[in-house]
């Protein structure tokens, strides 16, 4: 090479060191940063980070509405033991549902044995005998499509049994929400809520308890009770 030739000629010695300096001096100060600056790598910015949702609470049977003194949580035969989130919100709405139908048939029984202006107001006989006096003995399959309505709307409110747990309610399903509230009674607070809803259930028990007397009694004696 260039540079050996140089070495064997001692007139190229002081040439040749003076390239050498230049050389060293350019490859401290120009060559090694720019090979730095190469390898160097762009600073790599965090993806922000999404915090997820919590969780809703896992359901107990324990903080639905319903549960108040001096009883308590009262479940004597284990219904709700080993059952599942839809299987007790079925029950709870069989509950309810039958609840209301009998506080209605109480407040019936009280109201209908004093004033039953309709028929001519000749239908004046105990009240659990008082629907085979009316002309409407003859239109059950009106009177079972009028009492059908309701219960297809609740048919919605059910998981699907293909594949799912027949007689189950969605989890999502708000028990006795039928969408009906004309006077505007449901408390927007949750709290209040809950409070309404326990004081429609115990009211709705004691119907069950009543109706049934009522009815025990009148087909005992035959007679009204009012």
């Amino acid at each position: 090479t260039f540079l050996t030739h140089c070495l064997s000629f001692s007139p190229c010695l002081p040439s040749l060191r003076s390239l050498q300096m230049v050389l060293a001096r350019l490859s401290t100060t120009t060559l090694a940063p720019r090979a730095l600056v190469r390898m160097q790598e762009p600073p790599v910015t965090p993806a922000p980070v999404t915090e997820a949702p919590p969780a809703p609470p896992a359901f107990n049977v324990k903080d639905l509405p319903g549960i108040s003194g001096p009883l308590g949580f009262f479940d004597p035969l284990g219904f709700s033991t080993d059952a599942s989130e839809g299987k007790i919100k079925f029950y709870r709405e069989v509950e309810l549902k039958h609840g209301r139908v009998a506080m209605l048939a109480s407040l019936g029984f009280l109201v209908g044995e004093n004033f039953h202006p309709l028929f001519g107001g000749n239908i004046d006989v105990p009240s659990y005998i008082a629907f085979q006096e009316t002309p409407l003995q003859t239109f059950w399959p009106a009177v079972m499509l009028a009492i059908s309505i309701l219960e297809v709307f609740s048919v919605f409110s059910f998981n699907s049994p293909f594949g799912g747990e027949p007689w189950s309610i969605r989890s999502d399903y708000e028990s006795g929400d039928l969408g009906f509230d004309p006077l505007g009674l449901k408390p927007t607070s949750a709290a209040e809520y809950k409070e309404m809803a326990t004081k429609e259930l115990n009211n709705g028990r004691l119907a069950m308890f009543a109706i049934a007397g009522m009815v025990g009694q009148e087909l005992a004696t035959g007679s009204k009770l009012f």
